[in-house]
């Protein structure tokens, strides 16, 4: 175990409940850092904008639904450029890493992170550090420029290549100041945030003037705060094709069945929307919903309905749905990948081949086709909508570093670039609230039940996410959860 002390939360109370989560800022123990004028004010892109920078005061709410007296709550520092910079253009030393597992995009925000620092503040030396974390202290580095990165977001995967786990903070660190770092992009999901979190914390002890900025990464579209995470809506698309696949295999043969397995470990948000947008589907099943197989209102029946009124149907699962119900060997219970997330059973395997042995006991005659495009998603380039999102993501990370904030990550909240501190996004994960209406769309989109009793019903019900939005006090106040920051090596 390696822990870091952490530093207080920003917290900036205004009137009539607003409250400011904002992000720190070198300054904040760095007194006296010299700045510079913003080199944005002379580049020809940006001549013909009306306002060249944000405004120092702007933020983003994170409710935009709220009651008419209610406060106006929790509110995030707006992303963009600054007036006055905190790095002079040839002081800069910029590194990226890619760590976790693949998704759509990477290649994408690593151009535009190189393309801004380059095109808009004149940078010259960036650097990918190849493999992960431990590329830091046990790979060489790959020296980037806008030449190298011109044609990458054509490629899926990461041209750094990437690892889970291998997270020193102390080796990683001694890397960062020894070869003159100062400002580090971070690409990866909560647990590469959480360890970016640690590695800023010892950078703010150690006093080095270096800006940690994270990149949110998860396919699984599971990181709180954020409206969503590039890769997703590649992901969602390209989904469609195996559902397509698995139902012209259903309806081409007698009782056809045709299963498949998404991504989800324990977000069924890719099974969800890939359902919505398909209307093949007959039945989508997620870690959040809990189902049965066996009896009155369960799975089996609902298959065997199914197949009478149309002959054939389509069953989309996400990979950590259904996990409770497989076989519970010790192995499968305490095996963990270097991440540390749980190693799951194949359940689109386990439940074809418990449709399969359903129907053999019936004596009744069922085609079932098992599809898992898992990789094949995760391998592909981004689309179209999550290329610009990538660039948005990466454009805002860098004028955020180059203002002299750090400790943060860029994010999309309610539409609006922001810059959200780091305990927010690792503090909890994104589900799935299958008593939201969402949920509800999808259960009258494809007829199935919810296989939820009123007891289930109760039980999850969604709590407020914040007391300023339900107490209907103008002065009320909200309770930052506490920061602990902890990585295991």
């Amino acid at each position: 175990m390696s822990t870091v002390e952490s530093s207080k939360p920003k917290i900036i109370n205004g009137s009539c409940g607003y409250v400011l989560e904002d992000v720190p800022h070198l300054s904040d123990y760095l007194p006296g850092l010299p700045t510079y004028p913003n080199p944005l004010q002379d580049n020809p892109a940006y001549s013909v904008v009306k306002q060249y920078f944000v405004d120092a005061d702007d933020s983003v709410p994170q409710k935009i639904v709220v009651h008419k007296d209610g406060p106006r709550g929790i509110h995030f520092r707006r992303a963009g450029p600054r007036q006055k910079v905190y790095f002079e253009s040839d002081e800069v030393h910029a590194c990226i890493v890619t760590c976790g597992g693949l998704c759509p995009g990477l290649n994408t925000v690593i151009r535009e992170i190189v393309s801004s620092l380059s095109y808009m503040y004149g940078v010259k030396r960036i650097l990918g550090i190849d493999g992960g974390y431990r590329g830091f202290y046990a790979k060489n580095t790959v020296s980037l420029d806008s030449k190298v990165v011109n044609d990458i977001h054509k490629r899926g995967g990461t041209i750094l290549g990437t690892s889970r786990g291998g997270h020193d903070t102390t080796k990683i660190v001694d890397s960062i100041q020894d070869r003159g770092i100062n400002q580090v992009y971070i690409i990866g999901g909560d647990g590469t945030q959480r360890g970016a979190s640690v590695i800023f914390e010892e950078i703010r002890r150690r006093g080095l003037k270096v800006a940690v900025v994270g990149i949110p990464k998860t396919i699984d579209n599971d990181i709180p705060v954020i409206d969503k995470s590039f890769g997703f809506d590649t992901a969602v698309e390209e989904a469609q094709r195996a559902i397509n696949a698995a139902h012209v295999e259903a309806e081409s043969i007698e009782n056809g069945i045709g299963v498949v397995k998404l991504m989800g470990r324990y977000s069924g948000f890719i099974a969800m929307y890939a359902t919505l947008a398909s209307r093949d589907v007959d039945c989508c099943l997620i870690p959040e919903s809990p189902f049965y197989l066996e009896g009155e209102g369960g799975l089996f029946e609902y298959i065997e309905k199914r197949l009478k009124e149309s002959g054939h149907m389509v069953l989309v699962i996400a990979e950590g749905a259904g996990q409770d119900l497989m076989s519970k060997s010790m192995e499968s219970m305490t095996l963990k990948d270097a991440s540390g997330n749980k190693l799951l059973k194949d359940v689109g395997l386990w439940l074809s081949q418990s449709i399969k042995d359903h129907f053999n006991q019936k004596k009744v005659v069922m085609n079932l086709k098992y599809i898992d495009p898992t990789y094949m998603i995760r391998a592909i380039p981004s689309n179209a909508s999550d290329n610009v999102y990538c660039t948005l993501l990466a454009q805002s990370a860098v004028h955020g570093a180059m203002a002299g904030y750090t400790g943060y990550i860029s994010g999309l909240v309610n539409g609006r670039q922001t810059y959200i501190p780091f305990y927010r996004i690792t503090e909890k994960q994104n589900h799935v609230v299958i008593t939201d209406r969402m949920w509800a769309r999808l259960l009258s989109s494809t007829n199935q039940p919810s296989f939820l009793g009123p007891k289930d019903v109760f039980d999850n019900k969604e709590k407020p996410m914040s007391a300023l939005l339900d107490d209907g006090n103008c002065n009320g106040m909200v309770d930052v959860p506490p920061v602990t920051k902890e990585i295991t090596k």
